[in-house]
Order: C-alpha cells, then structure tokens, then sequence
C-alpha cells in the first residue's frame, strides 16, 4: 500500500475504479448493506465523542449512506457534512454540499475541518501515507480522522478458490483480488502520517450468499470490480470459473448449502496534533455473522 503513484508502480488503476463506481452508482441502493453495515459503527464513534463538529468532510461518500444514518441520529454533534467522492454519479446523489475529488489529490486547504470520515473507499488509494498525511493537513488543531477500510482478510476464501482454479486449469495465477492493508500496520501507518493517538481495531464480519456467483454480482454492484493494474485482461475460462465454484461450495460453505465470504473492516481512529494530545496506539476486534 506503499507504492509510488506513477502509472508504472501504483497497484490500482484510479481511472478505472472511477469508472466501476460511476458504473454501480444508480444501482448502489441494492448493495450498500456493507456500506450502511461499517457506517453505522463509525456513527457510533462519532457520537460517543459527545462534541460539536461545525464543518465535516465525507471522504469516499459513495451515494451519501453514512449522510443518511446521521440524519436518523439526533445528537452527532456535526454542523454541515461536505460529500466528495471519485466518481462525479456518486458524489452527486449525496445531499448538502457536494464535490467530486481524488483522495490521493485532496483540493482542501489546510485546516479546514474539524471531522473527516471515510467508509470504505480508502483500501484503492494507490499511497496510503501519502493520503493520510492529506487527511491530517485538512483537519483542524484536535481535528478528528474516523476512517473504515477493507482490511487484508477480505474475500480470503474467494482469493484461496480464485487462485487454486487458477493453478488447477490455467497453469499460473493472476491478481484478481486487491492487496488490502494490515490492521498490525494500520496504527503505525496513522502514527507515521502525523495524527496523534492513533488507534486501529478490527470488525470482521461473515455474510453468506446464495453461491459464489451472487458474491461477485454483489461486489461488482457496489462498484468493488477489479481494478488492480496487473490483473488479466481476460474474462475466467468457463472451466477455471466452474472449479472455483465448486471449490469454494466444498471448503467455505454452511450446513446450508450457502457460501461464507469474510470482510475484514479496519476502523482507524486519529487526531489532528494540539498541545493536549498525546501519542499512543492500540487494538481491539470483533466478530458478526450477516446473512445477505
């Protein structure tokens, strides 16, 4: 999550994420439950620090979902929430103030937020250091970062069948699923941007789906399609798509007959630098079991 942003080392092909998101952006409503899933538990941070937030940033708003369980919550302490996203679709589906920008080029001028969220977006930006430092520069003195990102267990049991199918019937392998950040790196990557007291926890939730097939409709639907520059360009053979099915029915399946798919959700916690914050990290986890 390291790499430089020049075309040749960047993992992610920004222009193409920006497509698959305008691409799900009318049709996110069927497939946001992941999104709602992770924004209601950073709402629940945000109102358990029981202050005001008069000017917030949504970094990565997708169709405004996390604007939405705010105005279902009386008592979040957040004067106007500012919606910028990647793709021009999703950014303006949002209400209030609204804006289409890159997270790795944030058009912000220093201190101008006292919040910044992010859900679930931050896990395609090509230099995460580089972008967090941004996220830091944008806030206020005690200015607060709240950010949810899919975390490096994510889509494991898709990866494992994806690449065995691929070995069994193709001979080789190619990346058909995103590297994702560490969580044991997620605190010193905060620490190393700037924030103080930096925390990252872990959420890891387990949703069962009809079969392998509706997994992938569902992760195209919400605008999470391959974007990796090194993938192949090719579509799965027919036979290499027919073992990673039937391997995943056969080793991540429930009593059911249901294929299991994990999201791990990294939740990072930082603050802006003032005089009474001091520096330190941590880390909790949890588990849920969804059935989509």
């Amino acid at each position: 999550m390291t790499q430089s942003k020049s075309a040749g080392n960047a993992p992610f092909d920004r222009r193409l994420l920006r497509i698959s998101r305008e691409r799900a952006a009318n049709n996110l409503a069927n497939h946001d439950f992941l999104l709602r899933e992770a924004g209601g538990r950073l709402l629940e941070r945000i109102v358990d620090q029981r202050r005001e937030f008069p000017l917030a940033l949504n970094l990565g708003c997708h169709r405004g979902e996390l604007s939405e369980l705010l105005s279902s919550h009386p008592g979040h302490g957040i004067g106007q929430f500012v919606q910028c996203d990647l793709a021009v679709s999703m950014a303006a589906a949002g209400a209030g103030l609204r804006c289409a920008a890159d997270e790795e080029a944030l058009p912000f001028a220093a201190q101008s937020f006292d919040l910044v969220t992010s859900v679930l977006g931050l896990h395609w930006v090509n230099d995460l250091p580089g972008c967090l430092v941004q996220i830091r520069r944008a806030l206020r003195p005690d200015g607060l970062f709240l950010g949810a990102m899919f975390g490096g267990e994510t889509l494991r049991e898709l990866r494992h069948c994806l690449s065995q199918a691929e070995i069994a019937c193709d001979g080789g392998l190619s990346p058909r699923v995103a590297p994702m950040v560490d969580v044991r790196d997620a605190g010193a990557l905060l620490q190393r941007a700037g924030f103080a007291r930096p925390v990252a926890d872990v959420d890891t939730i387990t949703v069962s789906y009809a079969d392998p097939i509706a997994l992938m409709r569902e992760l195209r639907g919400m605008g999470e399609s391959n974007v990796l520059h090194a993938r192949r360009r090719s579509f799965l053979r027919r036979a290499t798509l027919a073992a990673a099915v039937k391997l995943y029915h056969e080793k991540f399946s429930d009593p059911d007959g249901r294929i299991l798919a994990t999201f791990q959700i990294v939740n990072l916690t930082g603050w802006a630098p003032s005089d009474g914050n001091v520096l330190h990290n941590d880390s909790l986890s949890a588990r849920r079991t969804i059935r989509q």
